[in-house]
């Protein structure tokens, strides 16, 4: 037995984790998977050829590499409280939820595609969070259809995003920057609330530990959005918010397109 280290520099968020143990888990020469988030690497162990595992990783677009290979550690994953992993992904499903609702329908009432786009990355975070409830406990393929699904409605959503960004850069627009800001602000109050959920979940489970990842990475587009608005303040353009739209549309669109490569 051997265990052979992958560095896949893309793995920033936990549909990634889900997405590398659904394409490799099914290999009959697979007995175990550690991830570092961190570091971004992967360490697969097994019996049979690396560039097996490699060739199911690459479509993935992530990014993946062999790093070494070496005999296999005894070493296993932290132990997790399946129970207390639940309840969080249950109270993180629920403000991701709350959110999508609230900052689609202000995104409308500002006229600002940033919050429109914004709302979008919730609702794409609710699905991730959602669908790792459901799989818990599913079979493989029951699995991988859940998450093809998710795939499919995310890439629906940007192109939604897409197509506002592009009817408010012809016909106009004018964002409420006050409106805008104020939205992001909370927005942002609900995901560090999300980060400070998961800080205790770093060294757990692996799902949580790329959340933690994920919510974080959600903080940073939201400080976009507040930058944005204070922008189309300073300048009176809606040019920021356009732009801002349309990058986090582009996020939106990466996840989806990453989860549909899954085999």
């Amino acid at each position: 037995m051997k265990e052979t280290t992958f560095l896949v520099p893309k793995m920033d968020c936990p549909s990634e984790e889900r997405l590398i143990r659904m394409a490799v888990e099914p290999l009959d020469d697979v007995s175990g998977l550690r991830f570092d988030l961190d570091a971004r690497r992967v360490a697969v162990t097994h019996c049979g050829d690396p560039a097996a595992i490699l060739d199911l990783l690459t479509p993935l677009g992530l990014g993946a590499s062999i790093e070494a290979t070496k005999a296999a550690s005894r070493e296993a994953e932290a132990p997790a409280d399946p129970a207390a992993e639940r309840r969080v992904l249950k109270i993180l499903l629920a403000i991701n939820g709350v959110m999508f609702v609230a900052e689609l329908g202000l995104g409308f009432l500002a006229q600002s595609t940033g919050l429109i786009s914004d709302s979008l990355d919730m609702l794409a975070d609710a699905m991730v969070y959602g669908l790792s409830l459901v799989a818990v406990g599913r079979a493989l393929a029951d699995q991988k259809r859940a998450a093809r699904l998710s795939g499919w409605l995310q890439a629906l959503l940007a192109a939604g995003a897409f197509a506002e960004v592009a009817r408010r850069a012809v016909v106009g627009s004018e964002p409420v920057e006050t409106l805008m800001i104020g939205v992001a602000v909370v927005a942002l109050a609900a995901n560090l609330t999300c980060v400070a959920l998961l800080a205790s979940h770093r060294k757990g489970g692996v799902h949580l530990r790329a959340s933690w990842i994920f919510s974080t990475n959600d903080a940073l587009a939201n400080l976009g959005v507040i930058g944005a608005g204070i922008l189309v303040a300073l300048t009176g353009s809606a040019i920021p918010d356009l732009v801002i739209g349309t990058l986090v549309a582009v996020l939106v669109l990466t996840g989806a397109a990453r989860i549909l490569r899954l085999r």
